[in-house]
C-alpha cells in the first residue's frame, strides 16, 4: 500500500513540474484545428464528387 501513496506523491510532484498551456495557446490551437479540419472536409468533399461524378460518365 506504501508503494501506491507513493505514486501518488511523485505523480502529483511531477504535474506541478509541468508547464500548461495559456487559455490564449489553447483557443489559438482550437482554431487552427477546426479550420483545418473544414479545409480538409472540402477537399475531400469535392475529390469525392469529382470521382463520383468521373464514375457516373465511364459507367453510362
Amino acid at each position: 500500500m506504501a508503494k501506491v501513496f507513493q505514486f501518488f506523491k511523485e505523480s502529483r510532484a511531477e504535474l506541478k513540474k509541468v508547464v500548461w498551456p495559456t487559455k490564449a495557446d489553447v483557443l489559438s490551437s482550437i482554431k487552427v484545428v477546426i479550420i483545418s479540419t473544414f479545409i480538409v472536409a472540402i477537399i475531400l468533399g469535392l475529390l469525392d464528387l469529382g470521382f463520383s461524378e468521373l464514375f457516373r460518365l465511364i459507367l453510362r
